[in-house]
């Protein structure tokens, strides 16, 4: 399982559009119906939002992939 730290450059990232930017999805449409298809886990339980708001913190598992979100200058 590979794992990505994702460092925000703003308050939040919305759970398709890091799914999009990170090339797991390729669309933001594809990253809701992975969402709406209940495949992925925030904090680890099923996600069904799929604008949830992630803030540093929370941990995102989807698709063989997990993705530890970041505040900003966060060094790994």
């Amino acid at each position: 399982m590979a794992t990505h730290d994702f460092e925000l450059t703003r308050e939040f990232i919305e759970l398709d559009s890091l799914l999009k930017l990170l090339g797991i999805a390729p669309s933001g449409g594809a990253a809701k119906m992975m969402v709406a298809e209940g495949l992925v886990e925030v904090n680890g339980e099923i996600e069904s939002r799929k604008t949830r708001k992630l803030r540093p913190g929370d941990k995102v598992r989807v698709a063989g992939e997990r993705i530890h979100i970041h505040a900003p200058g966060h060094t790994a």
